[in-house]
């Protein structure tokens, strides 16, 4: 169906790209007050996994072979359980969301030195985002946000470059196909997630509040499987670069967001950084324009 004949399905899937990804960072703030991290995330993503895993079997979709469950499952385990789980507990050690949301945004300078370890080449324009990132990345560890939280600071870099080593690995790999790749990775990268939480002694000290059990909601049906099935859409339907702008209008989403309903403090260094980071993705992201013009 042309996507002339369904504007508002085009501009809907890019706002749930802009908005709700934006916002997981405030809502995995708002829920890490009330569960243990690795808990809340291994149950983010073997829900989410499993509900997108019944669905698809329901409609006919074959189960993955086990060649596949073991790529999709590595994958899991890097993106899901290292990358999202080291922001997750990155949060629950006092970095904030908006913080977070520019340390992640800094995973396409590192997607393209890992590229390196396969041989792939860089432009000079690439080059330059990439020294440009690492500025940024000087500047946001000078503010006294990852300053206070050094763990944190390590976390969320940590998770940034998990996020991107997977996800360049992930073009050599034999995965399932479509969605069900998305739910063999949430269903393994959550369980190994579980399996952090049991054998790291954390424990559910009280009930999660309503505020909790709301942000874990929010972070199962809409940052794990409404967004993401928009990104899947927007791959198939525009150019790559434009769907994976994200990467850029992220940060500032969770920056405003932290700021409004958490009250978050970003400092001077930290909104210096956030326009660093967001020009360096920009000058990468600008080669895969020209190339697709």
């Amino acid at each position: 169906m042309s996507v002339r004949r369904l504007p508002l399905l085009l501009i809907g899937a890019f706002l749930a790209l802009y908005l709700i990804w934006g916002s997981t960072y405030l809502a995995i703030r708002i829920g890490v007050e009330s569960w243990p991290p690795l808990l809340m995330a291994g149950l983010r993503f073997l829900l989410a996994g499993s509900i997108l895993f019944v669905w698809l079997r329901r409609r006919g979709v074959t189960s993955p072979g086990w060649l596949q469950w073991r790529n999709a499952g590595l994958l899991g385990v890097l993106l899901l359980a290292c990358g999202n789980g080291g922001v997750t507990v990155a949060e629950h050690r006092g970095v904030a969301s908006g913080v977070a949301a520019l340390a992640i945004a800094t995973v396409p300078l590192f997607a393209l030195l890992f590229g390196l370890l396969w041989g792939e080449r860089n432009t000079r324009l690439e080059w330059c985002g990439i020294l440009l990132g690492l500025l940024g990345i000087v500047l946001l560890n000078a503010g006294s946000n990852l300053q206070g939280s050094p763990q944190g600071a390590l976390l969320v870099l940590f998770a940034a470059a998990t996020w991107a080593f997977g996800s360049m690995w992930s073009k050599r790999l034999a995965l399932p196909a479509g969605a069900m790749n998305t739910a063999a990775q949430m269903l393994v990268g959550g369980s190994v997630l579980l399996l952090a939480s049991l054998f790291s002694g954390e424990r559910l000290q009280h009930m999660p509040s309503l505020a909790g059990w709301a942000a874990l909601g929010y972070l199962v049906l809409f940052g794990s499987i409404i967004a993401f099935s928009a990104y899947l859409y927007l791959l198939k339907t525009v150019r790559p670069a434009a769907a994976t702008s994200y990467a850029y209008v992220n940060p500032p989403v969770a920056v405003l967001l932290g700021i409004s309903f958490a009250g978050e403090q970003i400092g001077h260094e930290e909104w210096l950084a956030m326009a660093v980071i967001v020009l360096a993705v920009l000058l990468i992201t600008l080669p895969q324009w020209r190339r697709q013009i």
